[in-house]
């Protein structure tokens, strides 16, 4: 078996209005609407698919839509932010787009080498766009109400605020195979694989922050790709083996997942 993960597949957060989240993330974060269907687990419920041209793996971000649910509290034990690459030259474009729609946008601010848009979402989910070096060889939506040369190329990395990042860090690189490149004050950051897209952790050591609470305008999970069922079988074994409670191989029809939660945060899978 490979000794790490191959990077993030998808993130999934909770939504209240459907309709509200639809003309943000495609209206004007100009994602596209990949497909619309149900919650697994409540099929009562909307499960929206947002991605590249072709859905891609490393671009999809997908939400359950809980209208009525209530708002979720930012804190420790939380994915903190979700974070959008652009090309370098494109950062002045989504200043003033987001600016012209009413979103409040903080930055650009400076972090390791690459330059960082952070705002929130109608639900008061955490969005950044990072604009660095490399974004060019993501993927993007081409048709979609964003020109193409400032488009999301996918997910850059994601936030994990914890309050013992030891505990995180262990799991990180032990047991998915990351490894760190970089550390920020109390920020460290954790790659995978190549370091490609969608391959970056960022841990922010909160041991402060009162727990948050996952609700509308948080992240439910993040799920890790791997490249066959037999991998899959072998890392449920090894996170197993880790101490780590790990769900049965579950099918969803069209692909079959494991969750697990790790010391620090919610959910991941």
């Amino acid at each position: 078996m490979e000794n790490h993960v191959l990077g993030i597949h998808h993130v999934t957060a909770i939504t209240d209005e459907p309709q509200r989240n639809v003309d943000f993330y495609a209206g004007l974060l100009g994602l596209r609407f990949v497909k619309k269907t149900v919650n697994f687990d409540a099929p009562d419920t909307y499960h929206f698919y947002y991605g590249d041209d072709l859905g891609r793996p490393g671009t999809i971000l997908t939400f359950f839509s809980w209208p009525g649910y209530p708002k979720g509290r930012r804190g420790a034990g939380q994915v903190s932010a979700i974070s959008f690459s652009i090309p370098e030259s494109a950062l002045t474009y989504w200043q003033d787009r987001l600016s012209r729609n009413g979103v409040t946008v903080e930055g650009p601010t400076p972090r390791f080498d690459d330059q960082v848009l952070r705002f929130s979402d109608p639900d008061g989910l955490q969005l950044e766009l990072v604009a660095h070096r490399g974004a060019d060889h993501g993927s993007a939506w081409t048709e979609g109400p964003v020109p193409a040369e400032y488009a999301t190329r996918g997910f850059h990395s994601v936030t994990l605020s914890v309050a013992y990042a030891e505990a995180t860090s262990t799991v990180l690189t032990q047991v998915l195979g990351f490894h760190e490149v970089a550390q920020l004050g109390n920020r460290r950051r954790y790659a995978v694989g190549d370091s490609g897209m969608a391959t970056l952790v960022d841990v922010l050591a909160v041991p402060n922050e009162r727990r948050g609470a996952e609700a509308v305008g948080s992240v439910h999970h993040v799920a890790w790709r791997t490249a066959t069922d037999e991998y899959q079988v072998a890392w449920r074994q090894k996170i197993t083996e880790a101490g780590l409670n790990v769900t049965p191989i579950l099918d969803r029809n069209y692909f079959h997942s494991i969750y697990f939660r790790e010391p620090g945060v919610c959910c991941l899978r």
